[in-house]
Parts: C-alpha cells; sequence; structure tokens
C-alpha cells in the first residue's frame, strides 16, 4: 500500500502496487476473484482485516490505496474500522469517485485513493478531516509514495528514479514495471522500491494490473512467501475502460 505506479502504454494501462508491511503482520491471501452485486473484482485480501488494497472490476475499473494523505500523521487508534475495508466499500460501488465523495470518514485513518474509472484517473485523500479529489491526465505516468513511510526529499527523488525509468523504458510490458518496483531505486534498502529496514518493515508484495478493453490480468508476485499468482478477470463492460 506505499508504493503505487501507473502507466498508460499502448491499448493499456498498467497500475502496480508495491505494498510495505511490519513483517509481523499475516501474509495476504492470493488475488481471487469475487462477486458483489452484479459486478466481479479480484485482489488480494488482507489476512489479518479482510479488506484490500488494490482492485480490478469487471466494468474496467480499478482502484488502488495508499496509507496516509499529504502529510505524515500520528495514528489515534482506535478507528471504527481499517482502511481497507473502506477501500473494498468505495470499490464496490458503481461510481467509485461518488461513493467516496459522499462517504463518511469520521474516525478513518488517513489514506490516498488512486481510482480509474471510465478512462478517467482521479486521486483520492482524506486526511482525517477533510475530503480532496482531482482528476489526473490519463495519458501521462503518475507515481506515488506513502507519506507515512518515506519522506519529502525522498519521494522526490523516487519520482527522479521513475522518470529515468520510464525515459529507458518507452513501450513497457507488465514484466518490465514489476521489475522495475522489484530492482528499482539507489537509495539503498530502506527507501528503494523494494524496501526493508532492518527486517522489521519491508516491502512484502508486488501487485501489477495489466488493463485492456477485454481483460484485467493481475500479478502478484509475494515476495515474502516467494510465490506468485496470476489471474485474469474479462471485461464486460468495454465502454468503461477505453483506451
Amino acid at each position: 500500500m506505499c508504493t503505487v505506479t501507473f502507466i498508460p502504454a499502448r491499448e493499456r494501462v498498467f497500475i502496480t502496487s508495491s505494498r510495505d508491511e511490519a513483517a509481523a503482520r499475516p501474509a495476504a491471501l492470493p488475488p481471487a476473484r469475487y462477486v458483489f452485486d452484479n459486478d466481479e473484482m479480484v485482489f488480494p485480501k488482507d489476512a489479518a482485516a479482510g479488506g484490500g488494497w488494490i482492485t480490478a472490476k469487471s466494468n474496467g475499473d480499478a482502484l488502488v490505496l495508499l496509507n496516509g494523505a499529504f502529510t505524515r500523521h500520528i495514528p489515534q487508534p482506535p478507528y471504527g474500522k481499517s482502511r481497507g475495508l473502506v477501500f473494498l466499500e468505495i470499490a464496490k460501488a458503481t461510481e467509485p469517485l461518488k461513493y467516496f465523495l459522499k462517504a463518511i470518514l469520521y474516525n478513518i485513518e488517513p489514506f490516498t485513493l488512486v481510482i480509474w474509472h471510465k478512462a478517467g484517473l482521479y486521486e483520492c485523500r482524506w486526511n482525517g478531516l477533510r475530503k480532496f479529489s482531482r482528476q489526473l491526465d490519463a495519458q501521462q505516468p503518475h507515481i506515488w509514495s506513502s507519506v507515512t513511510l518515506y519522506a519529502n526529499d525522498v519521494i522526490m527523488k523516487r519520482e527522479m528514479w521513475f522518470s529515468r525509468w520510464l525515459s529507458g523504458n518507452t513501450n513497457p510490458q507488465m514484466e518490465d514495471v514489476l521489475h522495475f518496483h522489484r530492482f528499482g531505486g539507489e537509495g539503498g534498502a530502506e527507501n528503494n522500491f523494494c524496501m526493508n529496514r532492518d527486517g522489521k518493515m519491508l516491502t512484502v508484495s508486488i501487485t501489477g494490473i495489466e488493463l485492456t478493453e477485454k481483460e484485467a490480468g493481475m500479478t502478484y508476485l509475494d515476495i515474502k512467501e516467494n510465490n506468485n499468482y496470476q489471474v485474469v478477470l474479462p471485461v464486460t463492460q468495454v465502454d468503461y475502460c477505453a483506451i
């Protein structure tokens, strides 16, 4: 939930998330297909709280969650529910952006939500007091690093690494993006894209979505357990994800 990239490519988009977590947290369940109302979704599930942090839907939508909003905050538990459960509530909605804007988020820890919906890219933030949302240029790549783990100067450095990598990868494939998330960076183990802070906080998994008008392919690299999973979800409403 801590490093996310969005990359538009030829007739497809790549949305990839590196999940940084405490080593003691139980390993997540690998991605599977779940049916909610009339939509089908594919996502890995947090084994501790039952929530999620990245998903693709059969209508062409995709969403991904990061911890924190604009600045590092001091956690003030207990919270009403986990951010991962709130994420799934928003993801299930037919209009996730509208759901976020109407949702009551009192007593929910701050988060950032990236939404791909009907070929539009949106960034939504909840800072614990207010909601913020804006539409981003979906023709340009974007990167987010969680403010709960990375200082501003490190976030800027990671943006530079991402830009440099893009300049040498003008037509990336999913395996290229996953490789970047696994091995990118020059800042040492603490701040590389696959981070490790004394074995206590580390990147435990990388999840990549390759979304086309016909299908959403999800690749899940379970770094902690050294496993690799792939799930393909057919997209049934192609007008929702015209690329």
